[in-house]
């Protein structure tokens, strides 16, 4: 959500904090600000509720030069967009950026009240930096300031914390939320993401919760939730600068659809080899897990819930093991019942969303055999806490509306499926048609991408609807869903997915001449049913649009249209069919003038309640 970013160097650092505010805007946010301590050690700070090329553009922004800041771009939790609630937040001669949410920020503005402070925004960030600015006046130097802030809050944290009156240090740390330090040569920096980083560095150490880093252009000192000196591991990133630009395409949703025939390719890479899925490459113990595996508890939030929905149809017909499919923000809050030899599987893209983590960490001490995450970021704090780990290796996803992250996330659910399937009974005739099909699933990923033009054409039908519904049926529907979600978060179009056999128990109330009614239509079993739901739509007289296989005998007619797939193997038809549903909506929105990268209200990684 929130972008944070941090340097001090014997250079001037205002332009490595605004290039690092470019490389964060993905995630999403609606104001954005910088202060920096010049070189008489004077504490200028220039904000703006907009975007991070019109804090670019201010001439105070151009005239800023310093040794040592910090920047942020905020996403509105506590306090509107606003000008006075942007980051960085000052009191006195110490300057706050701050990611995260604390819980008990009103019993601390009350306090700081009786004690005279003044209040300048509504955020709950305004009360960390008065609360380090008044234990400083107590006595003790800003990392002592810092450490007891910090004991004094509850919530969810990253910070970056600089002071005029020590110009020579930069103090950090994280709780819930991410914080990299980046390891430069005589010069250091801090991120809540490594992206933002990478044009000055590949060297990064990853904070862990509880984490206060003492950063100086000579060094880190690293003390831990105890207040004892720690050290962490520096990772270097294999990650390049050029991996976050656009590579030629109007917008990242653009490049990142188009790349998934290479995200795929990449995610199956030396997983499979003589017709079969090979366990080995997925780490130490993955074997011994699975062995133990009688059932499977998935937990997910958003694209990646979808994710989870259709690995749930795998599993119980490939591997015949039951599975469960839950939301995060749901799992957290309640105890569920835990079934023997029941393996949770947590699915995220960033690593960082916040339900997600929760729902990990609550789940400790039950009677779970493990835990094993399905994550796009390693490093990230889910690889960090779960037992095992499967990377989907689909490189860094910027656009807000997830499309490579999703379907890399499918095929390793996929092969997961299989691995389980083969200890219950998958035959090995059967495991290795499968792993032959994967093989060719890039392929049909690029031919389902040479459907762009004739959706481009399709969209103009959507572009003056206010509401759409999709239908699907067993493991498409989670496929509607998701088309639903890509429609109505980037376009602004109300989009609503239903099994289609649902259709005559309340939503075709809704269908009419003006509702189009987006049908996804595979050679399966379901097929001939879901033709029958869709003889009930056109009844209604309502538009259709169906994404069919060639070869189903679903012919265009008036209110009929019909975009036809190549025919592909069952089990990965919803891998497949997702793609064109993406490109609908990506054109729908550029038709409709909205912000495809960065949809309004929206961020990338969820990293608050």
């Amino acid at each position: 959500m929130c972008g944070i970013v941090g340097a001090i160097a014997q250079r001037d650092v205002s332009g490595i904090l605004l290039d690092g505010l470019k490389r964060l805007e993905y995630r999403g946010y609606d104001s954005a600000g910088i202060a920096i301590l010049n070189g008489d050690r004077r504490l200028e700070r220039v904000r703006v509720c907009g975007k991070v090329r019109e804090l670019t553009d201010l001439p105070a922004v151009r005239s800023l030069h310093g040794g040592i800041g910090i920047a942020h771009t905020r996403w509105a939790t506590h306090g509107e967009p606003s000008v006075n609630n942007a980051h960085p937040h000052v009191c006195s001669d110490i300057a706050l950026v701050h990611n995260g949410i604390i819980e008990n920020h009103e019993q601390l503005r009350r306090s700081q009240r009786t004690a005279g402070y003044q209040f300048q925004s509504e955020t709950d960030t305004e009360v960390i930096v008065n609360q380090i600015h008044r234990h400083a006046r107590e006595g003790g130097d800003l990392l002592t300031a810092v450490q007891r802030t910090l004991a004094e809050l509850n919530g969810a944290y990253a910070i970056g914390v600089m002071s005029a009156s020590e110009p020579k240090r930069l103090v950090a740390a994280r709780s819930g939320s991410p914080l990299v330090i980046g390891i430069g040569r005589g010069e250091h920096f801090i991120a809540s993401d490594i992206l933002a980083l990478l044009p000055v560095t590949r060297r990064f150490i990853i904070l862990e919760d509880g984490d206060v880093a003492d950063v100086s252009s000579s060094g880190v000192v690293i003390y831990d939730r105890n207040g004892r000196k720690t050290t962490r591991p520096i990772v270097t990133s294999e990650l390049s600068a050029e991996a976050t630009d656009k590579g030629g395409y109007r917008h990242y949703m653009l490049k990142e659809i188009y790349a998934q025939p290479v995200a795929v390719a990449e995610t199956l890479r030396d997983r499979t080899g003589d017709g079969r899925v090979l366990d080995e490459s997925f780490g130490a113990g993955i074997c011994a897990l699975l062995d133990r595996t009688r059932a499977v508890q998935i937990v997910a939030c958003g694209t990646s819930y979808h994710a989870g929905l259709v690995a749930r149809c795998w599993l119980e017909t490939m591997a015949r093991v039951p599975c469960s499919v839950e939301y995060a923000s749901e799992y957290r809050h309640r105890r569920p019942l835990v079934p023997p030899g029941t393996l949770l599987v947590v699915i995220s893209q960033s690593g960082e969303t916040l339900d997600t983590l929760a729902a990990l960490r609550g789940a400790q001490g039950r009677d779970y055999v493990g835990s094993l995450a399905i994550c796009n970021v390693d490093g990230s704090s889910l690889t960090r806490e779960a037992d095992h780990v499967l990377l989907t290796r689909a490189g860094p996803e910027i656009g807000v509306a997830s499309t490579k992250a999703f379907t890399t996330q499918l095929v390793v659910l996929l092969l997961l499926a299989i691995m389980l399937g083969r200890r219950q009974g998958l035959a090995a005739a059967d495991e290795r048609a499968l792993v032959e099909h994967l093989s060719g699933l890039p392929d049909a990923i690029r031919r389902a991408l040479e459907l762009n033009d004739s959706l481009a054409e399709l969209a103009r039908r959507f572009v003056g609807k206010q509401h759409a519904l999709y239908l699907g049926r067993g493991p498409m529907l989670p496929v509607a869903m998701e088309g639903a979600l890509k429609l109505k978060e980037i376009s602004y179009i109300h989009a609503e997915a239903y099994p289609a056999g649902e259709l005559k128990h309340g939503p075709l109330a809704l269908v009419d001449d003006t509702m189009p009614v987006v049908a996804v239509a595979p050679n399966d079993d379901l097929l001939e049913k879901l033709k029958s739901n869709l003889h009930e739509v056109r009844a209604r007289g309502g538009e259709l649009y169906v994404f069919k296989d060639a070869a189903c005998n679903v012919e265009p007619a008036q209110g009929m249209h019909a975009v036809d797939i190549a025919p592909i193997e069952g089990c990965l038809a919803p891998i497949v069919y997702t793609v064109p549903l993406q490109l609908l909506a990506y054109h729908v929105a550029i038709l409709k003038g909205a912000d495809v990268d960065q949809p309004r209200n929206l961020a990338k990684s969820v990293t608050v309640e």
